[in-house]
């Protein structure tokens, strides 16, 4: 809730003459008490009244026109003087939808904003102004958010289409890549094994690509399989432990349950080699990775933690697709995005954090354990 810092309900009788309004005392406490800000300002733009919920819209300032500059964010409403002006010789409100204000410490608001001119009651021209303010925050916030999902939708949908449109004649391409580099081999010509080769990575690399959005685009339940969490961060284990070795990173695994669940599905096994390989990325001079399994009264949790070169302030936007880190050409974005979507199937959810060192990200996986029959651990996994 938004503290103000002043309280004013009215100011000194304008220089032009026009008395400050007068209010009884129940219409004074229905007037402070709405849920609404009500404002009232003469035609020197100067505030004659103004009930609490303004005041904590507002900041303090002596002329209205001033007090919405101050707070608006957006250039195209800092030019109140000659709008308010304009409304005390207009019989009709103008609206401002959305106009964001900010003020010192206190989150964003987003405000509708009504301006009209109220009859001085003589049947002379108007000669005060009202201005209503009405915090739409979280409604315009929930708007925002369902723009980005029906894009991210939309942008889903655009995915599976191409990708599946190009899976077909990619394969083709390096079935022919393959065979004119067999041919090249043959003829021991070294100048085209080496174009050939060039062109059949740039090749995979168009293959991973379609491969991750085909991944990010597909709604399908994961394939019905058993397997405990521990087998399967092992299993991840081995498959990058190659990468690994090459970059000299370490993997260390610490399983301080007797018991994991098992998991139908084998979502968890890519989301684990993603997360592994995102870290052995992130440590080209070499580095260690720690991952640890754990099992409280609800969740399961892996932690995998590194010493590498940390995340971006924003770590939500590590999330979203598109989104990379690495050098061009190294990464599609998509791989995290993928994972939390895997993640959230499983009804678990997956975050990120800096260590609080600052040397290294620890990337956090949560899976609700109760619904899921737990096993003991085998000597084999031992």
């Amino acid at each position: 809730m938004l503290t103000p810092t002043t309280r004013t309900t009215a100011s000194d009788a304008p220089a032009d003459g026009a008395a400050a309004p007068t209010l009884d005392p129940l219409l004074n406490t229905l007037f402070e008490s709405l849920g609404l800000g009500l404002l009232l300002y003469d035609g020197d733009l100067r505030v004659l009244a103004r009930n609490y919920t303004a005041t904590c819209l507002l900041p303090d300032a002596d002329e209205v026109s001033q007090a919405l500059a101050l707070a608006s964010v957006e250039s195209r409403y800092q030019d109140w003087s000659a709008s308010l002006r304009a409304v005390l010789r207009s019989t009709w409100p103008t609206r401002f939808d959305a106009v964001m204000l900010r003020a010192d410490g206190q989150p964003d608001r987003f405000v509708n904003v009504l301006c009209a001119a109220l009859p001085a009651g003589d049947g002379a021209a108007p000669r005060i102004g009202l201005i209503v303010l009405e915090d739409v925050t979280a409604r315009t916030t929930m708007e925002q958010r369902l723009a980005v999902s029906e894009r991210l939708a939309a942008v889903g949908k655009l995915c599976a289409t191409v990708a599946h449109e190009l899976n077909n004649p990619l394969d083709g391409i390096l079935r022919y890549l393959n065979l004119a580099l067999r041919i090249a081999e043959r003829d021991h010509s070294e100048s085209l094994r080496n174009y050939l080769a060039s062109a059949r990575d740039g090749t995979l690399r168009m293959v991973q690509v379609v491969r991750s959005l085909l991944e990010f685009s597909r709604n399908a339940p994961p394939a019905v399989a058993d397997g405990n969490i521990n087998k399967i961060v092992e299993e991840a284990v081995r498959t990058l432990e190659g990468s690994a070795a090459e970059r000299s990173v370490s993997i260390l695994c610490h399983f301080k349950a007797a018991h994991m669940p098992v998991i139908r599905g084998n979502s968890l096994y890519q989301v684990f080699c993603n997360l592994i390989k995102n870290a052995i990325d992130a440590m080209a001079d070499g580095g260690t990775l720690t991952i640890t399994t754990a099992l409280d009264a609800h969740h399961a949790v892996i932690r995998f933690e590194d010493t590498g070169t940390g995340l971006p302030d924003n770590v939500e936007q590590l999330f979203e697709p598109f989104f990379t880190t690495k050098p061009p050409g190294q990464g599609t974005g998509l791989g995290l995005a993928v994972c939390r979507e895997l993640v959230e199937r499983l009804g678990g959810r997956i975050t990120a954090a800096n260590r609080t060192d600052g040397r290294g990200a620890v990337f956090s996986v949560q899976i609700p354990a109760p619904a899921s029959r737990t096993a003991a651990r085998t000597p084999e996994q031992e």
